[in-house]
C-alpha cells in the first residue's frame, strides 16, 4: 500500500538522512555498541547535516520546519540501519517539543543554537530508582533560595545521560502540592553537585549510553526554570503523547525491516531440498505478520497526521504505543524462529533486533500503564 504522508521535502530529507546514516553511522555501529556510547563528533556531524534541529527556528540555526514527519523520516532511517544506540531521537522528538513550547526567548537564545548544531546534547531525566510510570511518585526536590533552586535526588535509566549537556530535570518544587508541586528544572554540565554514575549494562541498545544521574545541592538558577513553577506534571502530559508516538514510529519500522530480512533469509535458506519460505507454515507465519505490519503502519501514519493537526488524543497515543510495540516483539519472535539455529547468533541481524526490542513495551510508558489509560478515557 502506497503512503500518502509525504511530499517532495521528506523525500529530499530522506536521502540526506540515508546518506549519512550510510557514511557516518553504519561503518562504526558495531565499535560503538562495544563501548557503550557514541562519539560527540557523531552529533556535531548530524549537526552539520542539519538532522538536529530541522524543527527549531531558524534566527536559532534551526530549519524552521516544525512537521512531526520530518521527525519520522530520520526515525525510519535511524532503523533501517538499524542505529539503535544512536540518541537522536531523544533530542529531536523529546526535548525539542519542551524547549520549543516553554522556554523563554532568552533560554531559547542560550540553548538553541548549541541544540541544533549538536555542540550540546539533551537528556531528560524522568525516572527514579523507585518511580517510573509513577510521576507523581518522585523524590528529587528543587527548594528555592534566593535566585536559586537547590536541587537533591537520583535519576536513573536516563538516555544521552552520559554525554548531556542539557538535562531537563523532573523535580518537585512544592513536596506537598501532588501533581501541582512538580517543575521543569534545566540542570547544566559543570554545574557543582551534578554527578553521573555508570553508563548502565542492557540486554540491548547497547551504543546508546544510559545512565545514573545524582544532585547533591546543586545550585540551578531560577532562570533554568523551564516554564512555569508548578506546571511540571501538565507539560509532562502533554508531551508524553509525541514521546509514545515516537516509540510507535520506531516499531512499526522495525516490523517492516525484520520481515523485509526474514523474506530475504527465508527465500535463500534451504532445508529438504527447498527453500523454507515455500513451507505452508512460513507462508502463513509471514502473511499474518505482513498484515498486521500493514495495519500498524497505516494507523501510525494517521496518528503522525493527527500529531501535526494538533488533534493526536493522549488515548490514541497510547493505543498506538502499545500495539505496535507488542507487534514488534511478536514480529521479531517469530521471524527469530524462522532463522532456526542461525536466529540465535549475534552476527544475524535478528538476534540483534530481538534484543533491541524488548525495551519498546516498556520506557515511554509500560503496556499496562497504556491500556490504563485508554481504559480510564473509555468512563471505565
Amino acid at each position: 500500500m502506497e503512503r500518502q504522508l509525504f511530499d517532495a521535502d521528506h523525500d529530499a530529507f530522506r536521502e540526506t538522512v540515508r546518506s549519512f546514516c550510510d557514511k557516518e553511522i553504519v561503518p562504526h555501529h558495531d565499535s560503538w555498541e562495544d563501548a557503550g556510547i557514541v562519539p560527540r563528533e557523531l552529533w556535531t556531524a548530524a549537526g552539520q547535516t542539519g538532522l538536529l534541529g530541522f524543527m527549531m527556528p531558524e534566527r536559532y540555526g534551526g530549519g524552521g520546519a516544525r512537521d512531526f514527519r520530518f521527525n519520522t523520516v530520520l526515525i525510519e532511517e535511524l532503523t533501517r540501519v538499524r542505529a539503535s544506540g544512536v540518541g537522536f531521537t531523544i533530542h529531536t522528538d523529546i526535548n525539542s517539543a519542551y524547549l520549543l513550547d516553554y522556554a523563554t526567548e532568552e533560554q531559547k537564545a542560550r540553548w538553541l543554537p548549541a541544540f541544533c548544531s549538536g555542540e550540546t546534547i539533551t537528556a531528560i531525566a524522568m525516572t527514579e530508582p523507585g518511580a517510573g510510570s509513577d510521576l507523581q511518585g518522585i523524590q528529587t526536590t528543587a527548594r528555592r533560595d534566593g535566585d536559586h533552586y537547590v536541587l537533591n535526588g537520583q535519576k536513573t535509566f536516563i538516555s544521552n545521560g552520559i554525554l548531556a549537556d542539557l538535562v531537563i530535570v523532573v523535580a518537585k518544587t512544592d513536596p506537598d502540592a501532588g501533581a501541582q508541586g512538580i517543575s521543569l528544572i534545566v540542570v547544566e554540565r559543570g554545574m557543582p553537585g551534578f554527578e553521573r554514575g555508570r553508563n548502565l549494562d542492557k540486554i540491548g541498545l547497547k551504543a546508546q549510553d544510559t545512565a545514573e544521574l545524582f544532585f547533591d545541592d546543586v545550585r540551578v538558577p531560577v532562570d533554568n526554570l523551564l516554564g512555569e513553577e508548578g506546571k511540571g506534571f501538565v507539560y509532562l502530559m502533554e508531551k508524553l503523547p509525541q514521546e509514545r508516538l515516537t516509540i510507535a514510529v520506531v516499531a512499526a519500522a522495525a516490523c517492516e525491516n525484520i520481515l523485509d530480512d526474514t523474506l530475504r533469509y527465508v527465500k535463500d535458506r534451504k532445508a529438504f531440498g527447498r527453500p523454507i519460505g515455500s513451507f505452508q507454515n512460513s507462508r502463513f507465519v509471514l502473511a499474518e505478520l505482513a498484515t498486521e505490519t500493514q495495519i500498524a503502519r497505516v494507523f501510525v501514519d494517521r496518528c503522525i497526521q493527527e500529531l501535526n493537526a494538533g488533534t493526536l488524543t493522549v488515548a490514541e497515543a497510547a493505543m498506538a504505543k502499545w500495539w505496535t510495540t507488542e507487534l514488534q516483539k511478536k514480529v521479531v519472535d517469530r521471524c527469530l524462529q524462522l532463522h532456526g539455529g542461525y536466529g540465535f547468533m549475534t552476527e544475524y541481524p535478528i538476534a540483534k533486533a530481538y534484543l533491541d526490542t524488548r525495551i519498546q513495551t516498556i520506557y515511554g510508558g509500560t503496556t499496562e500503564i497504556m491500556k490504563e489509560i485508554i481504559g480510564r478515557t473509555m468512563g471505565i
